[in-house]
């Protein structure tokens, strides 16, 4: 009994601080009497599953526009009829199958999730960026009974197992639209059991794990978000996140009860983004750290050809936000910008906003409500200010563990995040690099990130990455691969050089690469496994 009144009083400070960020979010605005009691109704049935947070918002706006993408416009009211049919047919394949995920960003991607939902199907989203092979391999391991594609995946859609169901989507005439078409009317009804999310780890390292997410997630990750990030209802918000990682589905998660109008792009174009702000006059942009850096380097001209004085907020996640990326594109933008850190084990730990970016790009802000970080040392021992150690936190959003059984190491209920890093004495966090990447040259350590932050200053540079490889007589050695802006010449030397006057010795690149582009996974994180060894010039 002795835990019970702090978990009482825990519980009240939640109901009490959702209640302020709903209302000045606009949540909590009154409304039309007959759709706010259905709206209500539509959560008390529902909870906060994606399928009924979509039942609720399409009682109190059926007529907002939902989603925007490629092919027009639909609104809240039949994106939730449209899911319904689906919900339905997706009961042919059997009471509630499995259902594996492998779409960009548009409509057919956001109803079938918003189907599966409905169907308390668990739901496997895929990796644009994998491999046939390793698609299979996920689809066999999960034991999918129905997998969803875009047509241009046929090789893939092809290749299932024997007894999966493979359904084809993506335009007007694609099996997905034949399925919700041949499907019945009538509403759905709350499953008995929720169904699970799996989320694939980013597998930049070592082969992709699935993350059992939380299904029913209250209202905790809207209040940790809302705390942080000013959104407000009818939010105007382009997409262009993937959908499938961590990152893009919490941003569709968070949209809905919005009431948000959502503008998807099946593919990244860094001027058809700002297109889109512009003709929608969007309120938010969702991107990866890479997009911001893409439409950085449009010509000024054509940026400038774009009214995207609408914008109030810029949210990125899923990668590291270099710190000259972050001071660059706000210098452009206004500052709009918000920076997201976090995991796919336990979704975001801290949110930096546009004045702490300000005071340090570097920083990945401090941990919303309700989120703890520490950092430990290799005993699990709580360091001070300013000490770099492994990072760990603790919220009400972690996963439940992976698919293969595994989980994440613990300590005091706070759980690894794989990263190094420290906070200063205003409780903002530094990350400086996984913690398994730490290069050890000569007895002393060198952290990847800190050579590329420097490096990332160099005006010729346009993206970068550090790796420690082997080294007969130090163990390791740093290497440096580097991406120059068009038109920019570097040399080995230079480099070198320009790190020796900042950095300790130690830290100064051995090895260094020149590469067209440096090899990035579909959420714009570097795959450090796929940087070639030996490529353009390096140290003797």
């Amino acid at each position: 009994m002795s835990g019970r009144p702090s978990e009482l009083g825990r519980r009240a400070a939640l109901v009490v601080r959702a209640g302020r960020m709903f209302v000045r979010s606009g949540m909590a605005r009154p409304g039309p009497p007959l759709r706010v009691l259905r709206q209500l109704d539509a959560l008390r049935r529902w909870g906060t599953l994606l399928g009924g947070t979509l039942v609720s918002t399409a009682a109190r706006d059926p007529g907002r526009i939902a989603i925007i993408d490629d092919e027009g416009e639909l609104t809240y009211g039949e994106v939730d009829a449209r899911t319904d049919r689906l919900a339905a047919a997706l009961g042919r394949f059997g009471a509630a199958p499995r259902v594996a995920v492998l779409c960009r960003n548009h409509r057919g991607m956001v109803e079938t999730l918003v189907a599966a939902s409905k169907r308390g199907s668990d739901l496997v989203l895929l990796n644009t960026g994998m491999s046939t092979g390793q698609l299979v391999d996920v689809v066999r391991e999960h034991e999918v009974d129905v997998v969803v594609a875009d047509a241009e995946f046929a090789d893939f859609l092809k290749a299932v197992p024997q007894g999966v169901h493979a359904v084809a989507a993506g335009g007007p005439g694609s099996e997905l639209e034949e399925l919700i078409a041949s499907a019945p009317a009538g509403k759905a009804e709350p499953p008995a059991r929720p169904g699970r999310t799996i989320v694939l780890s980013s597998g930049t390292t070592g082969r992709p794990k699935g993350a059992d997410r939380r299904s029913r997630p209250g209202l905790s990750p809207m209040v940790s978000i809302l705390s942080r990030i000013p959104y407000r209802v009818h939010e105007r918000m382009v997409i262009e996140a993937p959908l499938f990682h961590t990152w893009g589905y919490a941003m569709l998660q968070a949209a809905i009860p919005l009431r948000a109008t959502i503008v998807l792009h099946s593919r990244f174009d860094p001027e058809r983004a700002l297109r889109a702000v512009a003709e929608t006059k969007a309120t938010t942009l969702v991107a990866v750290p890479v997009m911001l850096q893409r439409i950085l380097e449009l010509p000024e001209s054509a940026r400038r050809k774009y009214d995207t004085s609408s914008l109030r907020i810029a949210a990125v996640s899923g990668s590291a936000l270099p710190a000259t990326l972050a001071t660059a594109f706000m210098d452009a933008f206004g500052d709009v910008l918000y920076n997201l850190y976090g995991s796919t084990e336990a979704s975001w730990v801290t949110i930096a906003t546009p004045a702490d970016l300000r005071a340090r790009p570097d920083t990945a802000g401090t941990p919303p409500p309700g989120t703890k970080v520490a950092i430990l040392d290799a005993s699990g021992k709580r360091l001070p200010p300013g000490t770099t150690g492994r990072i760990f936190a603790a919220n009400e959003l972690p996963f439940t563990g992976y698919t293969t059984g595994d989980t994440k190491e613990t300590l005091d209920g706070l759980m690894s995040l794989g990263d190094v890093g420290h906070l200063d004495e205003q409780g903002r966090l530094f990350v400086e690099g996984r913690d398994d990447d730490m290069i050890v040259s000569g007895g002393e350590n060198v952290f990847p990130s800190a050579v590329e932050e420097v490096l990332d200053a160099m005006p010729q540079i346009r993206e970068v990455a550090v790796i420690g490889v082997p080294d007969e007589k130090f163990g390791q050695r740093t290497a440096a691969y580097i991406a120059l802006h068009d038109g920019q010449s570097l040399d080995a030397d230079t480099v070198r050089a320009h790190v020796r006057d900042r950095l300790a010795r130690f830290a100064v690149p051995r090895d260094v690469h020149f590469l067209d582009e440096l090899p990035r996974n579909a959420t714009g994180k570097i795959v450090r496994r796929d940087l070639p060894a030996g490529a353009g010039e390096s140290a003797p």
